[in-house]
């Protein structure tokens, strides 16, 4: 199970990290504390100095009470980060957080080696063909809706959520591997468009993922639902996050998008103990 990053095969039978670098004033949890050029930079550094094997930088919040950034704020916000984080750490393999198909193909000719979409195509319809175009590795994942709406009743209710998601998945793989997409990653959406019981059910549920024989992501990092479970925050929310973690490596994750990247460095290795 691997996938192709600038020429270099990343093996994902051994679970990787993605280390989050929001460039976002109002993320619901590090929204502002990156504002600088040297702060980006030296939290990259870190990230990657703790292990991280992938960089995720974003530039729009999906927090429910955002609106959406133009795709000129967004490309002004990231596109400038990826050319400095690449140049300063020419190692480095950047993921670019965006549901825009035009930043999406400037973050690659910039240094990016992923694309992370929220939406699977959902909110642009030129995605798909954007990244069969770039030949580069998919991350798609499941979303009913936009994260304006997504928390509302409609979008949260299923008859059988798994099942629906499955579903979800086995026609976007198609979709995307009947225009020339190679390397896809699945994301299940924890924390989008799902009660706290409907996320809690994923994670309970995430090896029946497995039968699509596609890498799986989880990005599970200080959400609200293990604010609402602890009656904590965000800030207080690391020991819930590391044991989410856990349960998700435990049930096939390949790799864990964090804010905290020596923990969920920790992690691995104690979960590789276990379950050599």
């Amino acid at each position: 199970m691997t996938i192709n990053c600038k020429g270099k095969l990343i093996d994902l039978k051994s679970p990787k990290i993605m280390g989050i670098l929001n460039i976002t004033p109002d993320s619901f949890y590090d929204g502002g504390k990156y504002k600088t050029d040297k702060n980006i930079l030296s939290q990259a550094e870190k990230l990657l100095k703790e292990k991280a094997d992938f960089i995720d930088i974003g530039g729009q919040s999906t927090r429910s009470t955002s609106d959406f950034l133009s795709v000129e704020e967004e490309e002004k916000r990231v596109l400038p980060i990826i050319e400095k984080v690449q140049k300063e750490f020419p190692e480095a393999l950047i993921s670019v957080d965006t549901f825009y198909s035009e930043i999406a193909a400037e973050a690659v000719k910039r240094g990016a080696a992923i694309i992370n979409d929220i939406s699977a195509g959902n909110l642009d319809d030129q995605m798909f063909k954007t990244v069969a175009d770039l030949q580069v590795p998919y991350i798609m994942m499941h979303m009913r809706g936009k994260p304006q709406n997504m928390q509302q009743k409609e979008n949260t209710t299923y008859k059988n959520m798994i099942q629906e998601i499955f579903l979800y998945f086995s026609h976007k793989i198609k979709q995307a591997q009947n225009l020339g997409i190679n390397d896809i990653i699945i994301d299940p959406g924890f924390g989008f468009s799902k009660t706290v019981a409907g996320n809690f059910e994923l994670i309970r549920n995430l090896h029946l993922f497995k039968n699509l024989d596609f890498p799986i992501l989880m990005g599970v990092s200080r959400k609200s639902s293990i604010c609402k479970v602890l009656n904590t925050t965000p800030d207080q929310a690391l020991n819930g996050t590391t044991v989410l973690n856990s349960l998700s490596l435990l049930n096939g994750a390949n790799i864990l998008r964090v804010h905290d990247v020596r923990e969920a460095w920790e992690c691995i290795q104690l979960i590789k103990a276990y379950n050599p």
